[in-house]
This record gives structure tokens, sequence and C-alpha cells, in this order.
């Protein structure tokens, strides 16, 4: 009932966001998911040929999610790192998505703190600049002062954004679980991807989360003077506001600048590295969005990092399991891939191995005796792409996401450095992972929780063994054994019952004779005995041996 009323309510959103589909082309789509009913008018709002033949189907699907706003905009960001989703020409038109947006009225924002704070700006702060640093769909960034005199940075949520997503969430549930009906179901889980799209997105919009990951990023670099994280002022956060210390700098890209305060861009394109490398094999925590934007280089070669909202996470059997993917690539062991991919989970037990192990094959070719500095992190995630689209590779989101953020820094440190190799960065980060593979530590509580659940299963076998054995006799567990197989069949499958029977009884019989001959008293009678009971049971072997022969 409830999705019902929801559907009622969000129909004009719904009538919106069909339309912009079928005005781009994506008609037929739609109306194999059964949602084509919502529209009054499509002949209407068809565009005309010509003009469709202008543009990619891709191209199509870039614009549209950029006419249907914020939501879809996002979506199409998180999409762009999906590459088991979409093929490679849509992940490509859908990195060109950029969520800038016209600035909102000082008015709005003004009243969205008054809201945030319980009282008007003016009385919690000591100044603020009313003219935005930065603005985009989602949100934008005001300079203020403290009452203390510090400098901070405010994120400020647009005003009655957070109802527009629900409802364009609510919507996406809603037409995954119609996809969920079709052919499309057979190949993915759409429920599954829209839940994690929705999760990711609320985490965004959530700022309290977003000073939590600054929080731990400025944990896990304390030691690095290298790495700069801002403070978060927290008597100042709220879900819908961020106060973040203000750090200046020279943007990352900017090398010229960098080069007049005497600043060295090689040293900045190693600091970069070591962070990413960090982030990914140590910490299992990595920023996620790492254009030119967020990264400033401050005095002395320090990278000071900015928009904690976008954040992956790698588990230490996912570092593992990428260490394991690397050491196989390397081998050039193609086999070894595909086994690995399969443990992972990533590639279904099902799939055309010998296809997808002739597609790895070639990708390793093409790479095979290269020096690690001349590889490319983003050329070798594009090269994996139309793969993971044709045999369906259902790596963690995570690490797609991973891929993207080491082509971005990969990028960024070969404009400041052309011999940049994050390889070699990342190799004393991958031998010190190697060997925590092979330590107890590793191995031994999954060991131990292997023998548990033996332990277990032996503990519980006897009694349930029992039950079901009683429900069989009381025929409260019906048993319906059916062979549909004509008689000659049947005997021969008795006759090959029986043979193993015999096998492995003279088998035992043959074995146990041998023990006992080398472990006989010293009496003669039972020597003789045991000896005339081996040579008996080896006849009998013999015998049986020659008369499953001659059926053969």
């Amino acid at each position: 009932m409830f999705s019902y009323v929801r559907r009622a309510q969000n129909l004009p959103r719904y009538r919106r966001i069909i339309s912009v589909f079928v005005q781009h082309g994506f008609g037929s789509l739609l109306e194999q998911w059964g949602v084509d009913r919502y529209l009054l008018t499509p002949a209407r709002i068809m565009r005309r040929r010509e003009e469709m033949a202008r543009l990619t189907p891709a191209q199509h699907f870039r614009m549209a999610l950029e006419e249907l706003g914020p939501t879809f905009i996002k979506i199409g960001q998180i999409l762009s790192t999906r590459p088991d989703l979409l093929p490679p020409e849509y992940i490509a038109e859908l990195s060109k998505l950029q969520d800038a947006a016209p600035p909102i009225p000082w008015e709005e924002v003004e009243a969205q703190l008054a809201a945030a704070w319980g009282k008007p700006p003016d009385d919690v702060l000591a100044s603020i600049e009313k003219t935005p640093l930065a603005s985009a769909s989602l949100a934008q960034v005001h300079a203020a002062v403290l009452p203390t005199g510090e400098e901070v940075i405010i994120k400020v949520q647009r005003p009655d954004i957070w109802p527009t997503i629900q409802a364009d969430l609510a919507i996406l549930e809603d037409l995954a679980m119609m996809a969920q009906r079709t052919s499309l179901a057979e190949l993915y889980d759409p429920i599954d991807i829209v839940q994690d799209f929705s999760f990711t997105l609320q985490n965004e919009l959530n700022y309290l989360q977003e000073g939590r990951n600054a929080d731990r990023f400025r944990e896990n670099f304390k030691g690095d003077p290298a790495i700069y994280i801002p403070k978060v002022y927290w008597d100042y956060t709220t879900r819908q506001v961020l106060v973040l210390e203000r750090i200046y700098g020279i943007k990352i890209n900017n090398i010229e600048g960098m080069k007049r305060v005497g600043i060295d861009p090689k040293q900045v394109a190693l600091n970069s590295a070591r962070l990413i490398v960090k982030e990914v094999l140590e910490d299992g925590f990595f920023h996620a969005d790492p254009h030119p934007g967020n990264f400033f280089v401050m005095p002395g070669a320090v990278i000071g990092a900015v928009d904690f909202g976008m954040v992956g996470h790698l588990s230490r059997e996912d570092r593992i399991n990428l260490i394991k993917l690397y050491v196989a690539s390397v081998r050039m062991d193609a086999e070894r891939i595909v086994e690995q991919l399969i443990r992972m989970g990533a590639a279904s037990a099902y799939v055309d191995r010998n296809a997808l192990k002739r597609n790895i094959n070639r990708l390793l070719t093409k790479y095979k005796g290269l020096p690690l500095k001349e590889i490319r992190a983003k050329e070798v995630v594009n090269d994996i792409m139309p793969i993971a689209y044709r045999f369906h590779l259902r790596l963690p989101p995570d690490l797609w996401l991973l891929g993207k953020t080491l082509g971005m820094m990969e990028g960024v440190g070969l404009q400041l450095d052309p011999d940049f190799d994050m390889f070699a960065v990342s190799e004393p980060f991958a031998e010190k992972l190697m060997r925590e593979m092979w330590m107890p530590t590793t191995w031994g509580p999954e060991l131990m929780g292997d023998v548990q659940a033996w332990g277990d299963f032996f503990e519980v076998m006897p009694r349930a063994s029992a039950r079901l054995l009683y429900g069989l006799e009381s025929g409260k567990v019906p048993l319906d054994m059916t062979f549909d197989v004509q008689r000659p069949v049947m005997d021969r499958l008795d006759r090959a019952l029986t043979r193993l029977s015999v096998s492995l009884l003279l088998g035992s019989f043959i074995l146990a004779l041998a023990l006992l001959i080398s472990n006989a008293p010293a009496s003669p009678i039972i020597t003789a005995l045991i000896v005339l009971g081996f040579l008996t049971a080896m006849g009998l072997g013999l015998w049986f041996l020659i008369s499953v022969l001659r059926r053969v």
C-alpha cells in the first residue's frame, strides 16, 4: 500500500525522468521494464531522427543524467567507476560529468546556517564571505572566521536537496524492482546496484560522516609530515553543515606556480604516490575523488587534501586478493588469475573459463616484457573494462572505484614528473603485505575458524543423523527415489557396485595381512597361517582382476 502511495506522490517526477530518457532514445528499454505507462503523450516528446543521429547513445545517456539533476549526475559519476555494468564507451562518456551548479542566493544559505546552528550566522561567526568560494549541485562553500580568529571554510548543503534526492532514490528502487522481473536480472542484481548507489550518495550527503572521514585520514597520516589533513570543528558541524580548517596552497596541477615559489614538482609527485599507496595497501581507506581541485601543495612540498565525502574501503581480504592477482599477472599465469577471480566471487563458477583465459592471456601478452615504470594504471584499467563487461566480473564496487582513483592520481603524477613510477613507490608496501600473507596472524584465524566449523559439524552430525533416520522410519520425512532407467542399465550399475565392494574388501584384507606378517609373533604356526591367508587373498585378487578385464 505504501509503495502505491509513494508512486502516486512521485508521479510528476516519474514522468519527468521517463520523458527525458525517451527523448534521448531509451524508450524501448523503458517499455521492456513496463514503466512506459507513466507517460501520457510519449509521441510528443520524441526528438527528430536527424537530431538523434548526431549523438552516440553514450552521449545521450550522459545528457539525460545531466538534465535530471543532482541525484542522477551523482549516480552517473558512480556508474563511471563500474565497468562491470556499462560498456567502455559509456564509462568514458560518464567520466565527463561535472556537478558544478550556479550559486544559491546568500539569503538561502543564511537561513540554512541559522536552522543548523539555532541562531543567525552573524551571532556565531566573527565574519563570513557571502560570495561562495565554490558551488556544486549538492552544496556550496563559503570562507569564514571563527570568534577565536581561526580561518575556516563552511560547506553548506543546498536547501531542500535532501527531499529531492530521497524521492529520486525511491523512484530508482521502484525501477530496479521492475528491472528485476526482466532478463536483465539474469546478469545483474538491479536492486543491489541501486541500494549501493543509495548508500554511497546518502553517505556523501551526511557531513557528520564526512567529518569522521577527515578525522580518520588525519589519524592515518599523523606520522607523515608530507601530508596535511585539515582540522574538523565539531562544535559547528552538523549533518548539513561542515566546518573545516582553511588551508592555503597551490593547486596540485599548477606546475608553473610551484616552480615560482621553489617547490620541486617531482617531490610533489613522489609525495602524492606515497599518499595513495599508503591509503590503499596499508590503511585500506582511500580518498576516492582525487581531482586536482581537492589537493593543494603547501610550503615544503606538503600535500593538503580536502573534500572527504567520497571514500573507498578495502578490507584486508580485498588487499590480499589484489596482491595475489598482481603476483599471478607478473608470472603471466592466466589460469591462476581466472581461479583467483572465481575464488573472490568476481567471476561466476559457470563462466566460460577458456574464453576468459584467452582474453586475459591477450591482455598479459600486451604488457609482457615491459618494465613496470612503462605500464600505466589508467591504460591497464581501460584494457580490463571490456573483459569485465563481457564476462560480468563482479568485483566489489570499491575495487572499481580504486581503479579510477589510481588512474586519476597517476595522471596528476605524470604531469608533475614525466618519469613518474607508481609501481616503484608501491613495491615496499606490496612486499610487506605479501610477507604478512604468510604470517600466522593472517592465516591462523581463518584456520581456527575452519577447525571450529568442523568441530561444530561433528558435534551436530550424530544428533541430526538420528533425527533424520527416525523421521525416515516413522514416515514423517518422505523419501521418494525414482530412477527412470531401463533394466539392463540397473544391472550394469549393480555389477559395478558389487565389484567396487569386493575390491575394497580384498584390498583391506591384503593390507591387514601384510601388516600382520611384519608384526607377527615368533610362533611358526601363526606365521604359516598368516602367509597362507595372504597368498589366498592375493590369488582371489588376481582372479577378480582377470574376471573384470574379461568383461571390459
